[in-house]
């Protein structure tokens, strides 16, 4: 089980199953939601639970992005069509013991930086 919260603690969670597809987003909306990339790890929807107000922003027709409005913490992603739900990696209160699995959406990367730590990359 991990635990994770949002920057101000209005918004707690707990992820009750394995955390699986332990990654790092580098698509432009990751990207201009956190302010440089975002890594996260998904769970069944049921297997999280969320207590406080989460605001979700409809990023695009197919998928929605929690975030916490009194900090700005961005938190969950899920995709309506997908009975799983992503969760900020950076949320959790550590040890967490997860690493690295890919970094995801490398084509559109910034051109400010390198991937350099060898974990396989994906357009």
């Amino acid at each position: 089980m991990h635990r994770g919260s949002c920057l101000c603690g209005d918004i707690t969670f707990t992820v009750n199953d394995p955390p699986q597809g332990v990654s790092v987003c580098h698509c432009g909306q990751c990207r201009k939601q956190s302010g440089h990339t975002w890594a996260s790890a998904y769970v069944p929807r049921e297997a999280l639970s969320i207590a406080g107000d989460v605001t979700w922003f409809e990023a695009t027709p197919q998928a929605k992005r929690g975030f916490c409005a009194r900090c700005g913490s961005s938190l969950f992603w899920a995709a309506h069509d997908e009975d799983t739900m992503s969760f900020a990696l950076g949320a959790l209160e550590e040890p967490t013991g997860l690493r690295l699995e890919k970094h995801i959406f490398v084509g559109s990367k910034g051109d400010y930086y390198d991937i350099a730590d060898g974990v396989p990359q994906k357009d």
